[in-house]
């Protein structure tokens, strides 16, 4: 493969090139300068927002350092029962975001199981297209031949109502160098991007990854110039990445020696570093109480110079607003800060979570089972005390009770785990980002819950 050289084509040039009209680059929705009040729905503080804060892309593309993740939008059910997005709420979202200067948005043809590029399409449709980035990516897990992927390809224009996409990403490699190879190697698909680049119908070309370190090092040192690359990255991950995922500290120095730009994902690990235990969320308030949790985590993603963006998929207005105001613009961290973090980092690994991020990526399951809900709720009472070891905790009764109660509110029991069959689907089919082993989850889940439900713990 020959090394690709930019052509430094900015985004006027683009826009030129694809008849969108002479538009200048600098002209980007955002906020002025001129400072605004914005509320706190959590705390109920007021602060005067400036300008978000924002970074530079190497085409040069002003992209707000808050980015909008499109995996998490609101959803309700249809009169047949099933679960659609709520896409007048999904345009109140973007419509604040975009107001208060967010202008990347990412998607991809396999959130919300399906839905999630057609509902972003139509709320950015109503914005100018000079407004904003739209990210999306080749998730051709599966189903990667050469005419499956670039049939993917051509339906994300279509879902999106765009003519160019801005960023687009091969979706989630790391598996294996095999998975890799298939996937956008041996199919030509990675010959066929790089082309579409040079022809303008992709702006900035990169990849997202979770997995193994030897297919980072390998992609990353392809005879390919990247615009940038998506990796998971937060406090937690930056020295104690879980299961098989690689310490984001390695990640992020590879790419930043190397001047590639780098986007964040799960800067919140699936909404975890936002529920955190009693006794860590005490820790934040002693030292910023009209903070939220969450600012702590995205002023650490924000933090580092070469981090173009940090996703956040925010599924209530609240979390928007809040993100907003912790953007806008960014106070960095202090020494004391960072170490402040990683300690708290530490502390976090005496809660054996399980790191579910609630992508859904193993959903729908064949079987009706809820998974993420599952697992979430018993993350949710680890975090809070109550999966009692056994019946000689001090708090056995009161946490046998909130977590069996918690359960069936949570899950409907026809979704439980006790329907699980071990078919494997979830894990074969899909890719799970924190590779968890799901049926021997919600295995040890029922076989908990009974024990709980019997007394026999």
């Amino acid at each position: 493969m020959n090394k690709i050289e930019k052509d430094g084509m900015n985004r006027r040039g683009f826009l030129k090139k694809l008849g969108a009209g002479v538009v200048a680059t600098s002209a980007l929705y955002g906020c002025s300068s001129e400072t605004k009040q914005q509320t706190n729905a959590a705390s109920g503080t007021t602060k005067e927002l400036g300008e978000m804060t924002y970074r530079t892309s190497l085409t040069g593309d002003k992209v707000s350092l808050l980015g909008y993740g499109c995996m998490r939008f609101p959803m309700k059910k249809g009169d047949d029962g099933k679960e659609y997005v709520d896409q007048e709420t999904v345009n109140e979202l973007i419509d604040y975001a975009i107001e208060h200067g967010v202008n990347y948005f990412d998607t991809s043809p396999v959130y919300l199981q399906g839905q999630s590029e057609s509902a972003t399409g139509i709320a950015l449709k109503r914005h100018p297209r000079d407004k904003y980035f739209v990210a999306t990516k080749m998730s051709n897990f599966g189903h990667s031949s050469f005419e499956n992927s670039k049939k993917m390809y051509e339906q994300s224009f279509k879902e999106l109502q765009v003519d160019y996409i801005d960023y687009y990403l091969l979706h989630s490699i790391g598996g294996s160098m095999d998975d890799f190879n298939n996937r956008f190697i041996n199919n030509g698909v990675l010959d066929f991007l790089i082309k579409e680049r040079e022809a303008g119908r992709i702006r900035n070309l990169g990849w997202s990854f979770h997995g193994q370190q030897e297919v980072f090092d390998y992609v990353l040192n392809m005879d390919v110039k990247w615009d940038f690359v998506q990796i998971q990255m937060n406090y937690a991950d930056w020295r104690h990445a879980s299961g098989r995922n690689v310490n984001a500290e390695y990640l992020y120095q590879e790419l930043e020696k190397r001047g590639v730009p780098v986007v964040i994902m799960e800067p919140l690990l699936g909404g975890r570093l936002s529920r955190l235990s009693d006794h860590l969320v005490g820790r934040f308030k002693q030292r910023r109480p009209n903070e939220s949790v969450a600012s702590w985590a995205f002023r650490f993603a924000g933090h580092w110079p070469g981090v173009l963006c940090a996703l956040s998929g925010m599924t209530y207005k609240e979390h928007l607003i809040d993100n907003v105001k912790t953007f806008s613009p960014l106070e960095y961290l202090s020494d004391d800060e960072l170490d402040f973090l990683e300690d708290t980092a530490q502390l976090m690994l005496q809660y054996p979570t399980i790191p579910c991020n609630d992508c859904k990526y193993c959903m729908p399951c064949p079987y009706g089972i809820d998974i993420p809900a599952i697992l979430l709720h018993y993350n949710k009472c680890v975090n809070e005390g109550n999966v009692p070891k056994d019946s000689q905790d001090p708090n056995y009764r009161e946490a046998r009770r909130a977590f069996l109660v918690g359960y069936d509110r949570s899950v409907p029991k026809l979704r439980q785990a006790s329907h699980c069959i071990g078919c494997g689907k979830c894990i074969h089919d899909k890719h799970c980002p924190q590779r968890i082993n799901i049926p021997a989850q919600l295995k040890r889940i029922d076989e908990f819950v009974e024990k709980l439900k019997q007394e026999t713990l």
